[in-house]
């Protein structure tokens, strides 16, 4: 009895120092033996996991391409479906659906300078460092650049323009509305500046603008910046969307 049970012990003893062995090996490469590798390569196939080729799906990914003519969800107001060479289209029928108050102006501003200032230059002269280096950036109060209204805007930054590549997947179109109420400000030519210049003067400043200039201590309230209106006077409600295809949509909660 003793007898077997020392050898018992011995082979367990073998054993375990065989596995030792096994799992410990000079490769820093290599994991050793794995205890229930399906906890960590699943046998179902995840889309965002790629481990063996697939023999289902074409290309042997497991991600697959979306179907034609769709949107994924939660994205719908990233498409204005205007063509990108149809920025006279945008001009004549995009509305900026957010008010020209001053806690927006200062997030364009924000948004402009993190995204836009490297090119454009912090004044909007085009003297930012990528655009010194590459030359032909447009400086936003000179010439037709200074009577672009927020339709082209938001086109321009969606779509890109020239040598301007675009940034719709950058920035959402909240974001393009910001900026472009700040790129406003900038047509001014008195560069950032002309924020506060704005807001100290009001409404009246602004009276031959497409869109109106509000201060919020002097504002009545508007309900969520009017997110889901958008007329030809921003903050004060409408019917027609910024897509311009008559249905509104809640820009953060399509």
């Amino acid at each position: 009895m003793t007898h077997s049970l020392n050898l018992s012990l011995r082979v367990s003893a073998l054993l375990l120092s065989l596995g030792l062995a096994t799992a410990c090996t000079s490769r820093p490469d290599d994991p050793g033996v794995e205890y229930a590798p399906e906890m960590y390569d699943p046998i179902p196939y995840e889309p965002l996991k790629q481990t063996n080729f697939n023999r289902v799906n074409a290309f042997g990914i497991n991600e697959r391409m979306p179907p034609i003519a769709t949107v994924p969800r939660g994205k719908l107001s990233y498409y204005d479906h205007i063509p990108k060479d149809s920025v006279g289209v945008a001009e004549r029928t995009l509305r900026n659906p957010f008010p020209y108050t001053k806690a927006n102006l200062e997030e364009g501003k924000v948004l402009y300078t993190r995204i836009c200032s490297h090119c454009h230059g912090e004044a909007g002269n085009g003297q930012g460092p990528v655009g010194l280096k590459f030359k032909g950036v447009p400086n936003y109060a000179a010439g037709a650049y200074k009577t672009m209204n927020d339709g082209h805007i938001y086109h321009v930054i969606q779509w890109g323009r020239n040598r301007m590549m675009p940034h719709g997947s950058i920035v959402n179109p909240e974001e393009r509305w910001k900026i472009a109420m700040y790129v406003r400000v900038l047509q001014r030519g008195e560069g950032p500046d002309a924020l506060s210049k704005l807001v100290l003067k009001g409404p009246a400043s602004t009276a031959n603008d497409s869109t109106e200039m509000t201060d919020r201590a002097n504002q009545g309230p508007v309900g969520q910046a009017q997110a889901n209106k958008a007329s030809e006077t921003p903050g004060q409600g409408g019917t027609v969307s910024p897509n311009g295809s008559g249905v509104t949509h809640t820009p953060g909660n399509k």
